[in-house]
């Protein structure tokens, strides 16, 4: 169970290799997780990622997890849930797509919609059902702010996001007065620890992780990363769509 300040003891991630999920897993490992399930396609990746965890004393198991097989999504989650009451499942799988390539090969583009939104529709509805089922628990979704607004430089994963994004609002709000928590998160552009970060609006997995940390401490319903993407959101949904297009691509995240 979370401790008095809402800390998981339990996490299972679906999407074992994404570097915020990753940073997320090592900040609650420090604060009192004792048992993760990295869930994602077997690879040398996944791997190195458990071993990674390992190494800061925790007990980390691995689960063959496909985001576009949603058949199988029922029979693996259920089987992470019969060994245990998971605190908080963190939904972070998903492809930034090539935008260019994307549009002339629309098989491209439509990979990239199933996994960011059927993929994440179909496994966010059965970690739903699991942690209503064992009455607690929280729903972390990452999401982007690339949802906020389709932008020519990348409409087709923004669009795939703000379906996403849609989508874990609502169930939110299904689930409200259940027990069960769900948190949107919506960090901007993310770039590695060892890069630099120079625009305004862009963030490390390390920042994101101690949002979600702290977003769970508050049981908030939305998180952005970094903060000031909010009102800067909320004055470019409104801004015409002839202004909107012109802006340079790094602006929005």
């Amino acid at each position: 169970m979370q401790d008095a300040f809402g800390i998981p003891r339990s996490l299972l991630v679906l999407g074992g290799t994404s570097e915020i999920a990753l940073a997320t897993a090592r900040r609650l490992i420090v604060r009192g997780a004792r048992r993760v399930w990295l869930a994602g396609r077997p690879s040398a990746a996944l791997e190195r990622a458990a071993e990674g965890l390992r190494g800061l004393g925790t007990q980390v198991r691995i689960v063959a997890f496909d985001a576009l097989d949603p058949e199988s999504h029922e029979a693996v989650l259920g089987k992470v849930f019969a060994e245990g009451d998971i605190d908080l499942v963190l939904l972070a799988f998903g492809l930034p797509g090539d935008q260019a390539h994307d549009e002339r090969d629309p098989m491209s583009a439509v990979r990239v919609a199933q996994t960011n939104y059927t993929g994440a529709v179909s496994a966010g509805l059965v970690a739903a059902a699991a942690l209503q089922g064992q009455g607690h628990g929280s729903l972390v979704v990452l999401s982007s702010v690339a949802g906020e607004r389709a932008r020519r430089a990348d409409f087709i994963y923004g669009s795939s996001k703000a379906g996403l994004d849609a989508f874990a609002q609502g169930l939110g709000d299904a689930l409200y007065g259940t027990g069960v928590h769900v948190m949107v998160v919506r960090p901007g552009a993310v770039r590695p620890r060892t890069a630099a970060c120079r625009e305004p609006f862009t963030t490390t997995p390390e920042a994101v992780a101690t949002a979600i940390e702290l977003g769970l401490r508050r049981r908030s319903e939305a998180v952005w990363a970094p903060a000031s993407l909010r009102p800067l959101m909320a004055a470019l949904r409104h801004l015409p769509r002839a202004a909107y297009r012109r802006l340079p691509p790094a602006t929005t995240g």
